[in-house]
């Protein structure tokens, strides 16, 4: 009984291999393996860079947000007050946080007060919001209370305020300068409210990695802003942080019920889920444009093999007659397709892991080289172009580059298989 081989036995790899070292008589053969190759590599070092640019925008924008912003904001309906004006003050704010705080997975509740004022210093005038929160709670802010970003002591935050370095930038102050604060809803007199101007010594300067924030944000004493905004005894909102803020749905309910009646709260994924959509939308749709360019390039093996199949016409013919069976052929003419996918999908992991992980300074070579300003804080949020590289990204593309390449292999490489080989030598 005659022993037949094993699939992908060591002939067919030797086969293979020596059809894909064409000669120069077959010179198209060998240009279309390098164009394959080469066009597999860049399509995977596309996919992969734009993965990982993509990966990292949406993991630098989301740390920004719960690392300088409240997870959930609990703020009260509006009720009348005293003198007959609608109010969303909360008097019970120190009994509010000490109940929201233990609701299980919040780590911290903080109550705040918040208003818009004008910044002037330098003869320089900038619109600002002031945060006012004690010491304790503006220490545990991950993005603010940074020492590496920062410049000044958090100790001395009860002696003046904290600004971010844009607003520094803006009005050309630093540590220990003083900045004016103007407020339109100031001092209550016989004859009406006039505008409350005070200064305040600059005692910390924060960089949160946000342009939004860093540009219009200001810290100020509870205490003191309890003053300068008439809010004296009340609190406008509790700014609560949770322990999973990814799940931060599950907590609205808990956080609601120990709230009390009045309580309503607006969650991280409320203000800025319109932008995390938007962002999905278009991972979603880069990733289909980019899987229909690695098609593309994965098309180019079909046709290298379809010269490589007629050239080697009486090739296969001889094959077959010396006994080689259909299988044996397709797998030859596979392996060939299929090595040309793993050479270049490997080539494009390497290059779209080395872009990854070195694209700060690729992208400072591109900023010096375009003249500066390639990338605007002011429009993007974010100071830099990050790239956050993930296994799960790289396995993607390198399934889809393999697939695609090992399934468009087939069709030529059986054409091969099923080639007549009286017809195949029948001219030679």
């Amino acid at each position: 009984m005659a022993h037949t081989p094993p699939p992908f036995a060591p002939f067919e790899w030797m086969i293979a291999w020596r059809y894909l070292r064409a000669r120069r008589a077959e010179g198209g053969v060998s240009v279309m393996t390098w164009i394959s190759l080469i066009g597999i590599t860049l399509a995977v070092f596309a996919l992969i860079a734009t993965l990982a640019v993509r990966s990292g925008f949406r993991a630098e924008f989301v740390d920004t947000i719960l690392g300088s912003n409240a997870h959930v904001t609990v703020y009260y309906t509006q009720e009348a007050d005293e003198s007959g004006r609608s109010s969303r003050a909360i008097p019970d704010y120190e009994t509010l946080a000490k109940s929201l705080t233990a609701v299980p997975g919040v780590t911290r509740a903080a109550p705040l007060v918040k208003g818009q004022v004008m910044a002037t210093a330098n003869g320089r005038n900038a619109g600002v919001e002031v945060f006012g929160i004690s010491p304790e709670d503006l220490a545990t802010i991950p993005r603010i209370a940074d020492p590496e970003t920062a410049q000044g002591d958090l100790e001395r935050f009860s002696e003046g305020i904290a600004i971010g370095s844009g607003v520094a930038r803006e009005l050309g102050v630093a540590l220990g300068d003083r900045v004016r604060l103007i407020s339109p809803d100031g001092v209550r007199t016989a004859f009406g409210t006039s505008p409350r101007v005070k200064a305040y010594e600059v005692v910390y300067v924060f960089t949160a990695g946000r342009y939004d924030i860093d540009r219009t944000r200001v810290y100020m004493p509870f205490d003191e802003a309890q003053l300068y905004f008439n809010r004296e005894g009340v609190a406008d909102e509790i700014e609560v942080m949770v322990a999973d803020p990814d799940r931060v749905e599950r907590m609205t309910v808990p956080i609601l019920e120990a709230g009390g009646q009045r309580a309503l709260v607006w969650t991280w994924q409320d203000a800025s889920g319109g932008f995390l959509r938007a962002l999905e939308i278009e991972d979603n749709v880069m990733f289909i444009i980019l899987s229909i360019l690695v098609l593309i390039a994965a098309m180019n093996i079909v046709s290298g093999l379809i010269m490589l199949v007629k050239n080697k016409g009486r090739d296969i013919g001889i094959l077959r007659t010396m006994g080689l069976t259909e299988g044996a052929v397709l797998r030859v003419f596979f392996i060939c397709g299929a090595f040309t996918g793993i050479l270049g999908t490997v080539a494009g992991v390497v290059l779209g892991c080395l872009f990854a992980l070195y694209i700060d300074p690729i992208f400072s070579f591109v900023n010096y080289v375009a003249g500066g300003g390639v990338w605007d804080p002011a429009v993007r949020g974010i100071y830099e172009l990050p790239a956050q590289l993930r296994l799960g990204d790289v396995l993607s593309a390198m399934a889809l580059s393999l697939g695609l390449s090992f399934v468009v292999t087939i069709f030529p490489a059986r054409r091969a298989a099923r080639m007549n080989p009286v017809e195949a030598l029948r001219y030679e």
